[in-house]
């Protein structure tokens, strides 16, 4: 299939999702997963009317950035992040999906207020507890969350997870709903409102978007396997 049939295709689905849970498809931002696709292949997408994109390293996204620029791409940031890397992302990524510790967040703090800038983020939750992955606990997310609040250069937007991988999307759905009480949580707790939850990919976006995702991160379906 073509990009912009791929893409078509993706955005069928979303549609379906939000009619089986009375959302507007505008309440979803769909992210294309770029991670490992090339530059010319983003061009394709971006001209069928795909206009976010999500990274996962550094130093890849730097080389896409500039070679993409003249486009008005919205870049997210997607993946682990070191501190001796936030220095290449500032001024070039809209949201930081992976704040998951006060180090990483008080090194975005410093950059962005050298830059004069504000830097939107989301706080990444573990929610299956897995070792090979990022996140904050979900026990520890008010502390994180109440002192990233109090950075002045940051702004907190909501929540991401990487839920552990079933076959079944189903079996994914606790994971999410768990996610959405745990934004539904800190907004009773500290009298905010939270705009995202990052959730879902290629095989269970659509039962993230049930579950109340603002943002799906989809890679495979809409590029194809990768190399």
């Amino acid at each position: 299939m073509t990009a912009c049939g791929n893409l078509q295709h993706v955005r069928e689905l979303i549609e379906k999702a939000c009619a089986r849970s009375g959302r507007s498809p505008a309440e979803v931002i769909l992210l294309g997963a770029s991670k490992t696709v090339p530059p010319e292949r983003i061009k394709e997408f971006y001209e069928c009317g795909l206009k976010t994109f999500g990274e996962n390293r550094v130093q890849e996204f730097t080389t896409k950035y500039e070679a993409l620029r003249r486009l008005d791409i919205d870049w997210h940031f997607i993946g682990r992040l070191q501190t001796n890397k936030v220095k290449y992302l500032m001024g070039k990524v809209s949201l930081i999906h992976s704040v998951d510790r006060k180090s990483l967040a008080d090194e975005i703090e410093k950059r962005a207020q050298r830059a004069g800038l504000i830097q939107r983020v989301l706080l990444e939750v573990n929610v299956g507890g897995e070792e090979t992955k990022g996140g904050v606990a979900p026990g520890e997310l008010p502390e994180l969350f109440s002192y990233v609040k109090g950075l002045p250069s940051l702004k907190v937007e909501g929540l991401m997870t990487i839920p552990p991988y079933r076959e079944d999307p189903e079996e994914v759905r606790p994971f999410f709903s768990e996610l959405r009480e745990l934004k539904r949580r800190l907004e009773e707790e500290f009298g905010t409102t939270l705009k995202h939850l990052s959730m879902g990919m290629s095989h269970d976006f659509e039962v993230a978007i049930e579950e109340g995702a603002t943002i799906v991160r989809v890679g495979t379906l809409l590029f194809g396997e990768r190399a």
